[in-house]
């Protein structure tokens, strides 16, 4: 796919992450409510490194993450970011996704996360789209259902988070179950 990338919806606007959004990086890290469910505190040097790895020009069948900037389309306003991890030998992609407080609970992160898998699904041609859940995380997992992801497997004690084993629920949805909402 081309390192440029727009998607629209009705109320939204995704497209390629570049060097500017640092600062919608920055904060969607070090928000404690915002990464609770997927990492511990990160030095700003680490996140730094994380976001440098999302600007390498993206393609299929490369592993790099490919994030989009999610923003309004009414007033420009960052939403937050979503994105995929490519597994392109097993035509798979792991989906990813982090909104900002004052953007949660509008229905953002479902309308961005439909138009992410139709891209995904109709422009890329990935067999099985994956999402790796925090238990405890209901608000990303119900999101995550209501999209066709089903469970697959839970995996014990899978991941270290605020100083505990914490178990991480497994998902996936094949590209034929994949129906627009």
């Amino acid at each position: 796919m081309e390192r440029s990338l727009e998607l629209t919806s009705a109320r939204l606007q995704l497209r390629t992450m570049r060097a500017g959004d640092w600062p919608l990086f920055l904060q969607l890290h070090q928000d404690e409510a915002v990464r609770r469910y997927v990492c511990d505190a990160l030095s700003e040097a680490q996140i730094r490194g994380r976001f440098d790895s999302r600007l390498l020009p993206w393609t299929v069948h490369r592993p790099d993450m490919m994030a989009l900037v999610i923003e309004r389309r009414d007033n420009s306003a960052p939403v937050g970011v979503i994105g995929l991890r490519s597994d392109w030998a097993n035509r798979q992609a792991e989906v990813g996704f982090l909104l900002l407080p004052a953007q949660q609970g509008q229905g953002f992160a479902g309308e961005a996360l439909q138009s992410l898998l139709q891209f995904a699904v109709q422009n890329c041609g990935y067999h099985k789209l994956v999402a790796t859940v925090t238990q405890g995380n209901e608000p990303s997992l119900k999101l995550l259902q209501k999209h066709g992801f089903v469970q697959e497997g839970l995996l014990r004690e899978n991941y270290f988070l605020g100083g505990q084993y914490v178990d991480d629920l497994k998902l996936g949805l094949l590209a034929r179950d994949w129906q627009p909402l």
